[in-house]
Parts: C-alpha cells; structure tokens; sequence
C-alpha cells in the first residue's frame, strides 16, 4: 500500500508536470511572497488540502494493516510531501513561484492531523468545506473559474473553511449527542484580484471584507451504523460542511444571520 500511494503521487506530480506547467515558460528557481494575497484564502486552501490529503493517506494504511507508527510517517505526511514537491513545480515557472507561505500551510494541516493522533488517539477537530456561486466569478471567470465545478476551485469568494470540533469527544459524560459538533468558519468577498492594490473595480474593493462563522455542524463518522458502505459514504463527505443556521461577523463591524448557510 506505501508502494501504490507512493507511485500514485508521482504519477500524479508526472501528470501535472506534462499536463499544467508545460503550458507555461520555465525559469529557474525563484521563491514569491504572496502571504498578503486573497485575503489569505489561497494558505486556508492549502491547510484544508494537506490535512485532508494526509487523513485519507493514513487510513488507507490502517486499512492495510499498517502499524500506528508507519500510519503517521508515510500516510498522514503524504499530503506535506504532495503539496510541497508541487510548490518546487511553481518555482521553476515563471507564472508563479516558490512560497514558503504555501509550505507552512501544507505543514500546518498535516500536524493538525498528527497532533491529534499524538494526543488524543482521534480526530476531535476536522476541517471542512463549503461552498456557494457569488457573482464575482462572472466579472473574471479566467481567474475566478468559468462554471460551477471551476468556481469550487477557483472563486475564493464562495469558499468558507471549517474548524468543526467534535463536543461529544471533550464531555464524555455528558448527554451531547456523539455526532454533534461546533463550527468556527472563515471566508473572505470582494476580491477579483489576489492583491487589493489590483482591484480596479471601486465598488468591488470597497466590499472586500474577511468573514467568520459561528454554526453547527454534523460528524458523520460518529453515526452508528454496521454498513461498510455507509461507513464509507459519510467519511467522504465528511470533508464537507452540513449546512445549518449560521452567525455571520466581518471585519466591517457587521453582523448577520444566515437560515441556512452553504
């Protein structure tokens, strides 16, 4: 199984290699600073992706019969390794660049994971995403994704990244249901460009604001149930957030609830 996760990843880095940056001109290794870019959507993405990426790489191996050890050395470090051997990629193209930014997010979401596992034996605190269209994309679709399944990717600006945190899993005594959890989002609007200095639109970057979230939310692995196949339906989407009734804040002092958030 380490064999095919491995080979798998660099059939992919292969892929994306021929397939993405042979589109673009080469250069040599250079780094960019883009922290200040997207109101720090693009670094949440990474955190997402790594922790993500090295939950599914670690219980694929405890599937396979992997002690827990090898779990977190070659399973849950899989999405770091991914994500960073794609940032040298960046490096060598002179489209984009080496950003440390990017490789202490990647670590980020992979010690999220193994700091979990380290303490506590279990993930009580999951990362999730949602998702909804704004109007955004249609004003710079070659950026912001042209159509749903490219806007998912692509338009921060209907991106929300979830701390959702298991309550169940830190009051073993109480009455909490086991698969109830809290959840603490973050987002950002108004953005066309990474920098607000390139936001020609002076409508758009008067709107340009950060957004936190307050809501529930709904642990689908720790639903009861003896079907294999349900089990593995709800880890899927378990990387996504159930919509529920949401608090909105923004950093323009502004409040509002949402009857159902996505």
């Amino acid at each position: 199984m380490v064999i095919s996760e491995a080979s798998l990843a660099t059939m992919a880095l292969v892929g994306l290699d021929q397939l993405w940056y042979a589109d673009y001109p080469r250069s040599n290794f250079h780094t960019l600073n883009d922290n200040q870019e997207w109101l720090q959507m693009d670094k949440l993405g990474h955190v997402y992706t790594s922790y993500q990426m090295g939950r599914l790489g670690a219980n694929t191996l405890q599937w396979s019969g992997v002690s827990e050890r090898d779990q977190l050395l070659y399973g849950s470090t899989l999405g770091f390794a991914f994500l960073t051997a794609v940032e040298v990629f960046d490096g060598f193209s002179e489209e984009w660049g080496f950003s440390w930014g990017d490789v202490i997010a990647n670590a980020s979401g992979t010690g999220l994971y193994i700091g979990q596992e380290l303490l506590w034996k279990e993930q009580r605190m999951t990362l999730k995403y949602s998702f909804h269209q704004t109007h955004y994309a249609q004003l710079r679709p070659e950026t912001l994704g042209d159509g749903f399944l490219e806007e998912i990717l692509k338009d921060y600006n209907g991106q929300t990244y979830w701390l959702s945190i298991n309550l169940n899993s830190f009051f073993r005594e109480s009455k909490i249901p086991r698969w109830l959890n809290m959840a603490f989002g973050y987002g950002a609007e108004g953005m066309l460009f990474g920098s607000e200095n390139e936001n020609i639109e002076e409508i758009i970057e008067k709107n340009r604001r950060r957004q936190y979230f307050f809501s529930l939310d709904v642990d689908l692995t720790k639903i009861n149930t003896n079907s294999h196949f349900l089990r593995t339906v709800f880890e899927v989407f378990n990387l996504i957030k159930i919509p529920f009734p949401t608090v909105e804040f923004t950093d323009k002092n502004c409040i509002k609830f949402h009857g159902i958030y996505f």
